[in-house]
Formats: C-alpha cells, sequence, structure tokens
C-alpha cells in the first residue's frame, strides 16, 4: 500500500487538563499522517464522539475523574487504537495488558511523540490492509503429489512441519507430505499470515488458539516456540494482531 493511498489516521485527545490537550494537539498538528478530529476533557465525552465517528487512534489520559483513561478503554467494544499519555510510570504494564501501542510519560517531548505515532502508523497500515482482504486476492497454490497435482488453500494450512527435505503440511482433516524444504514454502507463502515459530515449524497465524509460555496450540496440537523467536511472535503478531483486552 504506497504512503499517498494510506487514509490519514483520524485521532481523538482525552485529557483533563487543558494544557495537555493543547500541547498534544500542537504536537499531533505538525504530523502530516495524524488528523485531529476533537478534544475531550472527561472519558464520558470521549465514548460518545469515539461510538458516533471512525476514531482511529485515541491520545488518552489515564488519571481522569469519574472514569480513568485505563476503565474507559477496558469497556470499548472494538477500541481503536491506542497511545496512553501519564505523569506516572506505574501504569506502564495495565497499558500492556491493554494492547496499548504505546505509552507516553509527561510532559511528553516531540521525539517520543514521533516514536509512538509511527509505531501507531505501522499498525494501522497493517489494519488496512487486512480490513481491504489485499492478502487474500490470491489464497490458492498447489501441491505436487508424485504425478498428480493438488489444489490447496494457504487459508486452510494450521502449520507446516519441516522434516528435512520433505515438509508436512497439516489442516484440520488431514496433512500432505511435499518434497520441497521448508525455506522454499515459506518464501512462497504470505509473510502476513505465516510466522516461523521454530527451525522445524511455520505456523498459520489465524489459526493460533492460545500462546503459553514456550508453547503454541493450533487444533489441540502443542508446538514448541524457540527462545528467540517468543518475543518476536508477541510484538510482531499478538499484540498487533490481537484487539482483546
Amino acid at each position: 500500500m504506497s504512503s499517498n493511498m494510506i487514509p490519514k489516521m483520524k485521532c481523538l485527545i482525552i485529557d483533563d487538563e487543558p494544557l495537555a490537550r493543547f500541547h498534544l494537539k500542537e504536537l499531533a498538528d505538525q504530523i502530516d499522517f495524524l488528523s485531529v478530529e476533537g478534544t475531550c476533557a472527561t472519558a464520558l465525552e470521549a465514548d460518545a464522539k469515539v461510538k458516533e465517528s471512525e476514531i482511529d487512534l485515541l491520545f488518552l489520559d489515564i488519571n481522569m475523574p469519574y472514569l480513568t483513561g485505563l476503565e474507559f478503554l477496558e469497556q470499548l467494544e472494538n477500541p481503536p487504537l491506542c497511545i496512553l499519555t501519564t505523569a506516572y510510570s506505574e501504569y506502564a504494564l495495565e497499558g500492556f495488558r491493554l494492547q496499548v501501542v504505546d505509552y507516553l510519560l509527561k510532559p511528553i517531548a516531540f521525539n517520543r511523540f514521533y516514536q509512538a505515532v509511527n509505531k501507531a502508523q505501522q499498525q494501522f497500515i497493517i489494519n488496512e490492509k487486512l480490513k481491504k482482504n489485499t492478502l487474500l486476492d490470491d489464497p490458492f497454490l498447489y501441491v505436487r503429489q508424485s504425478d498428480t497435482f493438488i489444489k490447496v488453500s494457504w487459508v486452510d494450512i494450521l502449520y507446516i512441519e519441516s522434516m528435512q527435505n520433505y515438509t508436512k503440511l497439516h489442516f484440520k482433516d488431514k496433512s500432505l507430505v511435499i518434497h520441497q524444504t521448508m525455506k522454499a514454502i515459506e518464501e512462497s507463502l504470505p509473510s502476513e499470515h505465516f510466522f516461523r515459530i521454530h527451525k522445524s515449524f511455520l505456523i498459520n497465524i489465524t489459526h493460533i488458539d492460545m500462546i503459553s509460555g514456550g508453547r503454541l496450540f493450533i487444533n489441540k496440537t502443542e508446538l514448541p516456540i524457540s527462545r528467540t523467536r517468543k518475543e518476536e511472535l508477541l510484538n510482531q503478531v499478538v499484540y498487533k494482531k490481537l484487539i482483546s483486552k
């Protein structure tokens, strides 16, 4: 998706301090891919705005009267991307539990603000691509079994297992062994959907049921995640793709 096709991110600033709202708006106005749709002094005021207009990104203060920023975020059904702003650093972990993009400590310096909104934009672009289904334009592949060619949809592949010069494609109700290296298969599949969790396993992230410690579960099958891939899996897949709280 070229940059000129990416729509601006509509953002909402929520803070009970007028000076803080003014400062954030001033920072946001410097960024060409942000469009400030409004500022709110309370979470209650913001609630109505988020429900009536398409907001892509919240700048959300945590400490506010009546309803805190975290309480507000927690009760939103489909929360927009969110950057938390606060004067107190002890809320950082709570923010990660709620899948926020970033956490800005007041007073907010422009370079940190810039870093946070760029992170938000990267995630926004991924979400936009998924919405437009550009990744699903061509979901089919052919696999060879001696002199037979079998058409498979990569969407249905749960995971792929490496067996030296062979690989095994696992589906819900069958598996296919093909004469191909893992590397070659990985290169022919969309990287937005397939993630290498281990030298022997490439998974389709849409079929992940659960990640627990160093293990991942797909269709009741337990697969190992190598230590070096775990953090990347969380950053690239979990924090970006999961919107559940």
